[in-house]
């Protein structure tokens, strides 16, 4: 009857009537915090996340040792996903692909067999083709799980168990690093000399107040395993690993091992006669696929950008040999590698980020960004409560195993007796246990016992075995009641682990050089672009284009219906083009950017951001130092650098500000030799003024030139008063004329002027 009724309630029964933004809220921190101690952070006992743990037991719990044979990857990913890690095939697979990369662990704890990716960026095979074990590293992590020396945790299901960390003194936080994304937080770790890492702990070991500065005399900072160079000074090292925050600049390697002399081999360069010689990269650095780098450095090249970089080859085999020819032998190759590092990945920055879970006593797993000493000192404190579990472990098995070797030798001791008792007794058990006063176990144990072991030998060794166990039993004891006895084993242990893992050993052998760099070459962009002759044409309507070579200015150029020519200038392809529009704003173009003459060219605005009502009023090369005279419809105005002109962006800058109705409209260069500036305004009336009274400014409106009742400014020029004031005269002849008297003009800046001379063009323009 129950049941019935319990199938007839209403399911919206269950439905809980709660504030949407709590309820979010609440269910938003379980999965944060599931995703911060339980996916994406390492923990610092170990250095593993949860996938990677998993792996590395279900792979244990398949016998798969370094001496075994391989087994397929499909098997293990089954294991993980089915017992341990409910959670996608592909993302364990990834993870263990990784634990099986040479180039991405620098102390791999999965040993594969068959295609797992390589340094090019190449994906791994499908994990049904591949095979793996494990690595001898990943033994020495997982040292002592039979041993007593962690808790083991349920598995999801409650079916199995799976160990909460891995007890091993391999320091793999450290040697191996990590990285992850959780919510609201990440870690970003280096790998790291597993030799250093042990020589600072044991440091640490007999001075746990050791400074800082100190450690980092022993550990001198990432170790990565494709190698390549850290080139940021030792002091940014230090602070990095002091507050566990900060980054890294790594460089690719230059070394030519196939190079005549020791200078050219360590500089990568590779002499092939006549002059002619080519760089060699042996190592890229970490995280960069080579394929990809190969790709980008072959882009600038088609892209015109890296013109003193002929080309790129690829003559990578089980080492990496990425080889630059440049274009000429006289190219720089010191300038030719500070470009590559430039604009390219041979250079990149790691962030270093220790952010990891600590499990003090008593707080849990909490997520904590750590300095190196602190990360070390609290890995010291787990070891020693590894050691000090492993210990009390083995007293307890000691124990057991006494007691049942104390039974043994009363046995041997009463044979006949024992021997009778069980021929004569029903249940011989009880007997034994009144008589010669032995446990259940004890008793248990000598009736179990084979004839074979009644020999007189065995009495003899058991008799040993006591001995050892009981002296056995007494030095951990003894260790067990001195933290410095812990210290001295850890200590020795540690010592073993460092032997095997020192700097004259093919894994321990540091890869990474950590050196600051040397003075850059000075990087100049233009050095970059190939100088070639070009004729740049504007249109009145704003469209551009630069023909190669320098071709007559005044040659009839094809234009669009409705248009015509605006500017025609030569510059070279390492100029920069600067256009003013009359509201005071300047816009600066590469020549080596601007379209071919084939066709029409292309509108300015899609190269810059002008306003669709400005107009381009002047055209300029750029000359370093030079001045140019602005001058406004108002009357105003000042003499410009042209370094302070130079645009950044497409929006240009502003320089000459304007008034409501007012617009720039004189843009000039200013010889070196002028002296002095000469305007004309709308009035027809002329003034002459020193140069010296017109302000150097970098931006304004600048000074009144000439003053009007009526009308503005129509033109403006600067000349040298003893050669007089030229202008071209109407028609066809080109011919100019000059006025030698024009001192008559010269007056203080701002008057008001006088006619202009005789023929002066009746536009008002110079």
């Amino acid at each position: 009857m129950a049941a019935i009724l319990d199938a007839e309630k209403d399911p919206f029964d269950a439905i809980v009537d709660a504030p949407f933004d709590s309820a979010l809220s609440e269910r938003y921190l379980v999965y944060a915090l599931s995703t911060i101690t339980a996916r994406s952070l390492p923990d610092l006992r170990d250095g593993l996340k949860p996938v990677h743990r998993r792996l590395l037991w279900a792979m244990r719990q398949l016998k798969l040792n370094p001496t075994d044979a391989f087994k397929k990857s499909a098997r293990v990913v089954g294991d993980v996903i089915g017992k341990y890690h409910p959670h996608g095939d592909a993302s364990v697979y990834d993870a263990m692909v990784r634990l099986a990369q040479d180039f991405s662990l620098r102390y791999p704890l999965v040993e594969g067999q068959g295609n797992f990716g390589n340094i090019d960026g190449d994906n791994a095979a499908a994990y049904r083709y591949t095979e793996a074990r494990l690595t001898r590293t990943a033994l020495l992590l997982m040292q002592g799980l039979d041993e007593g020396t962690v808790d083991f945790i349920p598995t999801y299901n409650g079916e199995e168990e799976e160990p909460e960390i891995f007890p091993g003194l391999f320091p793999n936080l450290l040697a191996n690093g990590s990285s992850g994304i959780a919510v609201g937080m990440a870690t970003n770790i280096p790998s790291h000399n597993v030799a250093e890492v042990l020589d600072a702990t044991l440091e640490l070991i007999d001075n746990p107040h050791a400074e800082h500065a100190r450690l980092m005399e022993l550990f001198h900072g990432p170790d990565f395993a494709t190698g390549g160079l850290v080139v940021d000074s030792a002091a940014t090292i230090s602070a990095a690993y002091e507050m566990g925050r900060g980054s890294f600049r790594i460089r690719a390697r230059f070394r030519a091992a196939e190079a005549g002399s020791e200078a050219d081999r360590e500089a990568g360069i590779e002499r092939l006669g006549a002059g002619q010689w080519q760089l060699v990269v042996s190592e890229i650095p970490y995280q960069v696929p080579k394929g990809k780098l190969i790709e980008q450095v072959a882009q600038l090249i088609a892209d015109r950008k890296l013109p003193i970089l002929e080309d790129v080859r690829d003559e990578s085999d089980e080492q990496v040999r990425i080889v630059f020819v440049p274009k000429s032998r006289n190219v720089d190759p010191e300038l030719l590698k500070e470009s590559l590092y430039k604009l390219t990945d041979l250079e990149t920055r790691f962030g270093l980020n220790l952010n990891v879970l600590d499990a003090q006593a008593g707080t849990g797993r909490t997520p904590m960004v750590m300095g190196l000493k602190e990360v070390l000192l609290h890995w010291v404190a787990s070891q020693i409560d590894i050691l000090q579990r492993r210990s009390r472990y083995r007293l307890e098995q000691i124990a057991r195993r006494l007691e049942l070797v104390e039974g043994y030798i009363v046995a041997y001791l009463n044979l006949d007796r024992v021997i009778a008792i069980i021929r004569a007794e029903d249940e011989p058990k009880p007997v034994l246990m009144a008589e010669f006063e032995l446990t259940d176990r004890q008793a248990e144990a000598i009736l179990n016992m084979r004839l074979r072991s009644l020999r007189k030998l065995e009495e003899m060794e058991l008799r040993r075995e006591r001995d050892g166990l009981l002296k056995e039993q007494d030095e951990l004891n003894r260790l067990l009641e001195s933290p410095a006895r812990q210290r001295t084993r850890l200590k020795r242990d540690l010592t073993n682990i460092r032997k095997e893992y020192a700097e004259d050993t093919p894994l321990g052998r540091r890869r990474t050089t950590v050196a600051e760099a040397a003075a850059t070459v000075e990087y100049d962009p233009s050095a970059m672009i190939e100088k070639e002759p070009v004729t740049i044409v504007l249109s009145q309507r704003g469209w551009i284009r630069a023909a190669r070579g320098h071709v007559p200015l005044d040659q009839d150029w094809k234009f669009k219906d409705g248009d015509g020519p605006a500017f025609a200038l030569h510059a070279q392809t390492t100029d920069k083009l600067l256009l003013a529009s009359d509201d005071g704003r300047f816009y600066t173009l590469g020549s080596d950017k601007l379209p071919g003459a084939r066709g029409f060219g292309e509108p300015l605005r899609t190269m810059i951001d002008i306003d669709p009502e400005a107009t381009v009023v002047a055209a300029i090369v750029h000359r370093p130092k030079a001045q140019l005279l602005l001058a406004a419809t108002s009357g105003k105005g000042f003499a410009a650098v042209t370094d302070e002109l130079l645009a950044e962006t497409r929006k240009g800058r502003q320089v000459v500000n304007l008034k409501p109705g007012q617009k720039l409209s004189v843009v000039r260069e200013i010889a070196a030799a002028h002296d002095h500036v000469a305007v004309v305004g709308d009035n027809r009336k002329l003034v002459v003024f020193s140069l010296e009274e017109m302000p150097i400014m970098a931006r304004g409106s600048g000074v009144t030139l000439q003053r009007y009742r009526d009308g503005g400014l129509s033109d403006a020029i600067t000349l040298t008063l003893a050669d007089g004031l030229s202008w071209a005269m109407g028609g066809e002849t080109g011919r100019t004329r000059t006025e030698d008297e024009v001192w008559q003009w010269k007056v203080a800046r701002g008057a008001a002027g006088r006619m202009p001379p005789r023929g002066f063009p009746k536009n008002n323009r110079f």
